[in-house]
């Protein structure tokens, strides 16, 4: 059973930043996509970023410009860093591995941005 844990979410102003954090308790190495999800009240789940095998990020359009997803293979761990946050950006954010098998979700990091 693989395990993701989320940390790095909370509260902040607009225009600020936050580095969420994905710690994986496998090697990433081994799975075919990763990336980031996010959550707002009353909506679906959408697709923020993913990130390929040799670190090339694809992001939504409503991030494209602020975020910027990476990997650490060494610490199994997958990033998201977040500029110039909107309130719109307001969400749970889930981290998302996946195999041809099967996909691993982790539990949710709450941002909240303020304006």
């Amino acid at each position: 059973q693989v395990q993701l844990v989320e940390s790095g979410g909370g509260l902040v102003q607009a225009g600020g930043s936050l580095r969420l954090s994905c710690a994986a308790s496998v090697r990433i190495s081994s799975f075919s996509a990763m990336g980031w999800y996010r959550q707002a009240p009353g909506k679906q789940r959408e697709l923020v970023a993913s990130i390929t095998s040799s670190s090339i990020g694809n992001y939504a359009d409503s991030v494209k410009g602020r975020f910027t997803i990476s990997r650490d293979n060494a610490k199994s761990t997958l990033y998201l860093q977040m500029n110039s946050l909107k309130p719109e950006d307001t969400a749970v954010y889930y981290c998302m591995v996946a195999t041809i098998h099967i996909t691993y979700w982790g539990q949710g990091t709450q941002v909240t941005v303020s304006s």
